[in-house]
């Protein structure tokens, strides 16, 4: 049975890809920075997940994470680095704080980097066979400007950047890497946003003219875990409906 190492998977965007993994029949490890996970997670996705508690921020949460892995599992197929946040604030560039900039930072580039690092190691470590991947979850934001949200913005097309740096350094070692760029994504993240995302649906952001969902990125997900691209990888793969696309 091939493992999967998720962050962030109890709720939007890495919720959907515990729930395709899992119905896909792949064994789960999640970290999340609850206490515990929630009920109706558990509820979603029976006893084929373990659970632990952390924050991708801190690096010894990555040992934690990747032991509970290898204890339940036996070894890593799969990693994606799923968990992050926006601002808490959105704040022009012009006023915007040097404590919220290294915050987003701290759990959107550097602890994806060194979770990446120690996995990497371990997927090394392991006889070869099964296809092994890491997936960056990264944004539209990578290459789609902000201006109120720029921390945000930095730190994705820091993501894009580490997908490069990651994919050209384990191509040997035969792992892939690839960056999964979501759109306008229906999640709790973007709720307090949806009239203005609606507008702009409305108004032609997409060629494809509706959110996306969880289970899109999820689908992408698994398509690049499958090992039937074996000759890829430093792919980045937009999920956003087509906003990518420069028009006239």
């Amino acid at each position: 049975m091939a493992v999967a190492m998720v962050t962030g998977g109890t709720r939007g965007i890495g919720l959907g890809i515990v729930q395709r993994l899992v119905a896909d029949r792949w064994d789960v490890a999640v970290m999340a920075t609850k206490p515990e996970p929630p009920a109706e997670f558990t509820e979603m996705v029976g006893d084929k997940v373990v659970y632990v508690s952390g924050s991708v921020d801190d690096l010894d949460s990555h040992r934690q994470f990747l032991d509970t892995a290898l204890e339940a599992y036996g070894g890593v197929d799969l990693l994606v680095n799923n968990a992050g946040v926006a601002p808490r604030t959105r704040a022009d560039i012009i006023v915007a704080s040097p404590e919220e900039f290294d915050r987003v930072l701290k759990i959107n580039l550097r602890g994806p980097y060194f979770l990446t690092q120690l996995v990497a190691n371990q997927m090394i470590s392991q006889p070869a066979g099964t296809p092994r991947t890491i997936i960056n979850v990264s944004s539209i934001s990578a290459e789609a400007v902000s201006t109120d949200r720029g921390e945000y913005c930095i730190s994705k097309a820091g993501v894009a950047m580490a997908t490069q740096l990651w994919a050209a350094r384990l191509a040997g070692e035969g792992i892939s890497v690839f960056e999964i760029r979501p759109g306008i994504i229906a999640t709790d993240m973007t709720a307090g946003v949806k009239a203005k995302y609606d507008a702009l649906f409305a108004s032609g952001i997409a060629p494809m003219p509706r959110w996306g969902t969880s289970a899109d990125v999820a689908g992408a997900v698994v398509a690049l875990a499958s090992g039937l691209m074996p000759y890829s990888t430093g792919d980045v793969i937009h999920v956003a409906g087509g906003m990518q696309i420069p028009r006239l």
